[in-house]
């Protein structure tokens, strides 16, 4: 993505390649996978902060958390899906 990045910005031809090969389907597939994992890096990472004030803790908490945590984030995967595509 740096690649890309320097690429895009280098000349005109340079954005225009880099936004071709960015519409292909398997580019945006890429992209969206390491969104998802990042995305649901985020919302359990936000779990996490909110299980440090002592919310969740127990057992039962926890398991209530987890499934939290999975809906948010295929929510805001599927909203990250239609973005890219």
């Amino acid at each position: 993505m740096l690649y890309a990045l320097d690429l895009s910005l280098d000349s005109e031809e340079g954005f225009a390649s880099v936004k071709a090969g960015l519409t292909s389907p398997l580019a945006k597939f890429v992209i969206w996978a390491l969104l998802s994992a990042l995305l649901y890096h985020l919302v359990a990472g936000i779990r996490h902060l909110i299980m440090d004030t002592g919310i969740g803790e127990t057992l039962e908490g926890g398991k209530l958390g987890s499934k939290i945590v999975i809906a948010v984030s295929v929510v805001v995967i599927v909203l990250a899906g239609v973005w890219i595509w």
